[in-house]
């Protein structure tokens, strides 16, 4: 084993810093080398203790986390880890802290800080670590908005059809790398299924905001609605979605099922259940993301005759997910993140 994460958590909370470093604490691939209470004991700290990872709250006195994560990610970006609250407004913050940087998030639970935070004690140590081999880039000026593929660029035909369907699954660094792939989608492009590992009460927020950068219409699924082009569907809170065929087309399928590697919703769940509805006709891709979920459900896609990529390792904050479907022999193309939108278009046009 090799050198232990070194960790500085910062939260107003001193009950939540207390928590999260015994709970760290447990793991012994993890260091705790200090705390903060607010954003500028954290700048002292960083500077004293050279942290590998921070984990950082959202609303501090002082400075609020946004605020601080951004200069941090524009003066001396390192991984960080957000700990936001499963409110609206800490699933819209926390959306935010992902686009200026943050690798993923975990969240305190409303009731029972102790006891919720003890039941993910697991979850946290895993996101920490996974945090630590993160690409983390520095933050630059927000980049203009890029203009959609137009679909004559991107194929020989106009897409308006439902024969096509693509499917596209991730997990960290997922949020930000869905919005990459579907802000260069156009309008007409072949209905897109989603599948992002966030907790249930985020999922409203997260389609909200894609459906603002994308072309698309980017909608959560309700079970049984039609699959239509020009449009993108996300699961509902804590729910997975499938699609199924109805004679001549696919509708939405939700449903609360177990969960699958752990995950509700899953994107292995969605990934097979495309394999089966759409077989050749569909287009899957993994981006970004941690442990393995939709390398299996990939491969499935490849072996019912559907085009299969994934992320390249230097564009993935974390090369997890899209790695172990290269090792299962589930992808056919590696790519670029920034060329993902026209192949997935390319390959669902031809």
């Amino acid at each position: 084993m090799g050198q232990p994460v070194r960790v500085l958590v910062v939260d107003d909370s001193a009950v939540v810093r207390q928590l999260l470093t015994e709970l760290l604490a447990r793991d012994p691939e993890i260091e705790v080398v200090g705390t903060a209470a607010d954003p500028l004991l954290a700048r002292e700290k960083i500077r004293r203790l050279n942290p590998d990872v921070l984990t950082l709250d959202v609303e501090m006195p002082r400075m609020d986390g946004l605020a601080f994560l951004e200069h941090l990610m524009r003066l001396r970006p390192m991984p960080v880890v957000m700990v936001s609250s499963l409110t609206e407004r800490g699933a819209d913050v926390t959306l935010q802290a992902l686009a200026l940087g943050a690798v993923d998030f975990v969240t305190k639970p409303r009731l029972g800080v102790a006891q919720g935070l003890a039941e993910y004690a697991g979850e946290i140590a895993a996101k920490v670590k996974a945090a630590a081999r993160a690409r983390v880039r520095p933050l630059t000026r927000p980049a203009t908005r890029l203009e959609p593929l137009a679909p004559a660029a991107a194929a020989t035909a106009p897409f308006r059809t439902t024969e096509r369907i693509i499917a596209i699954g991730a997990s960290a660094g997922g949020t930000e790398a869905i919005r990459a792939v579907l802000e260069r989608m156009p309008p007409d492009a072949p209905a897109v299924m989603l599948a992002q590992h966030i907790p249930g009460s985020f999922s409203r927020a997260f389609a909200e905001r894609l459906d603002r950068h994308s072309p698309l219409l980017v909608r959560e699924a309700s079970d049984g609605e039609a699959v239509l082009p020009g449009h993108a569907y996300l699961p509902p809170g804590d729910r997975h979605l499938q699609v199924v065929r109805d004679g001549a087309r696919w509708r939405c399928r939700v449903d609360d099922g177990p969960p699958v590697n752990r995950h509700r919703p899953s994107v292995d769940v969605l990934f097979r259940s495309v394999a089966r509805s759409a077989g050749p006709n569909a287009v899957a891709a993994i981006l970004t993301g941690m442990g393995d979920d939709g390398a299996r459900g990939l491969l499935e896609l490849r072996q019912a005759g559907a085009a299969t990529l994934v992320q390249d390792e230097a564009s993935s904050v974390v090369w997890g997910m899209p790695g172990a479907a290269v090792k299962l022999g589930a992808a056919q193309e590696i790519v670029p993140l920034e060329r993902i939108a026209g192949r997935l278009l390319e390959l669902a046009a031809g």
